[in-house]
């Protein structure tokens, strides 16, 4: 008579101990809610930028004098009864008092929606052009403004799109840079201490104590009025990183001069390893965790930077669309009153900030699994 034995399933408890690290910070990571959906607001931004030419309805250069200020355009799925994507032209007057443009829906002219239409021509990732849109206006010929224009009569909603590029790659670029800075001169404070620890820590104290903004102006206004604006943006993301890698120098230093009394550290010396390789190959990796989570809450000030420097007219410059230069449309209270749909980009840097503070927040409690 055969046997059958039942294997035994492993226990939930058996699974905690038998996983990876990794494992364990990405079942803690699912079980905080706001960060998971923090990180998928964070992706969705990241392919409105990748793909803001193919989202886009129009082009974000076109002006027309005839539309300035013109109001949002709202979606109507049915006409006469029948499914028909559209919206409503505008009828323009002028007010004879204020000699200000004055906008109504047209009761008869309408701009007919469609899917995949042919438009403006753009570069998809930069590499391929193409003059597919995702939605838009079925004739080429017209226009239509989900979110407003602005004073040009340019469409805020294709230029928000555009500047999400510019605005989130900024972000990702400078942090990118601050923390090959931060990391490098980190590790040597933290592992070689003496007198190197303390020439580093004099020059990260000197930085932090100058005042931020004052030393965001000075140094772009430093940037020549005649430069072309990728060379701009080029060294605009390089004085944020140069300001910004002190907090990720601090971070690493503290942990270097933690691992370097660890037995791990003292074996791969002992057996010969330079201190290059001991660093880089052996501390560094014992706390990626901690420098995801770090990364993730430095872009919002990145690009909280940018908005800022850009608003007041010190970084990036038109032609370059980003949120900041986009801001600069609604500096005057006025212009707010009358057009408040301006703001727009400045509600997409806050939804973009809010949501990399939370997935960072998810993060830093995941990076911890054994807490």
């Amino acid at each position: 008579m055969k046997k059958f034995i039942k294997q035994k399933q492993p226990s939930k408890r058996d699974s905690l101990y038998s996983a990876s690290q990794w494992k364990l910070i990405w079942w803690k990571f699912c079980k905080h809610k706001t960060a998971r959906i923090s990180g998928f607001i964070v992706l969705l931004f990241l392919l409105f930028a990748l793909f803001a030419g193919f989202l886009a309805p129009g082009d974000p250069n076109k002006t027309n004098q005839n539309l300035t200020y013109a109001p949002i355009q709202s979606v109507r799925l049915f006409k006469d009864g029948s499914l028909f994507l559209h919206v409503r032209d505008y009828n323009v007057s002028i007010e004879p008092k204020a000699m200000r443009r004055v906008y109504s829906e047209s009761a008869t002219d309408v701009v007919a929606l469609g899917f995949f239409v042919k438009g403006p021509n753009y570069r998809l990732f930069g590499l391929f052009e193409s003059n597919t849109h995702l939605f838009g206006p079925k004739n080429p010929e017209q226009q239509v403004f989900l979110l407003g224009t602005d004073r040009l009569g340019r469409d805020v909603l294709t230029r928000t799109l555009y500047g999400s590029q510019i605005s989130l790659s900024i972000g990702l670029v400078g942090v990118l840079l601050s923390l090959c800075i931060g990391v490098v001169l980190g590790g040597i404070s933290g592992y070689y201490g003496n007198y190197v620890d303390t020439i580093i820590q004099r020059t990260i104290e000197f930085l932090r104590s100058i005042p931020t903004i004052p030393l965001w102006m000075a140094l772009a206004a430093a940037l020549p009025l005649n430069w072309p604006p990728l060379r701009v943006y080029f060294f605009i993301t390089i004085i944020l990183s140069l300001i910004s890698w002190t907090g990720m120098a601090r971070v690493v230093r503290g942990r270097f001069m933690q691992l370097r009394e660890e037995d791990f550290v003292m074996a791969a010396s002992l057996d010969g390893a330079s201190k290059k390789h001991i660093m880089f190959k052996h501390m560094l990796p014992a706390f990626y965790s901690h420098i995801i989570a770090t990364i993730t809450l430095d872009i919002p000030n990145m690009i909280l930077a940018e908005t800022a420097l850009s608003f007041l007219g010190l970084g990036l410059r038109a032609p370059i669309v980003s949120w900041g230069v986009l801001l600069q449309e609604a500096q005057s209270l006025r212009v707010v009153a009358s057009a408040p749909w301006l703001l727009i980009p400045g509600i997409a840097v806050i939804i973009a900030v809010l949501s990399l503070n939370f997935l960072g927040d998810g993060l830093r409690d995941a990076a911890d699994p054994y807490n």
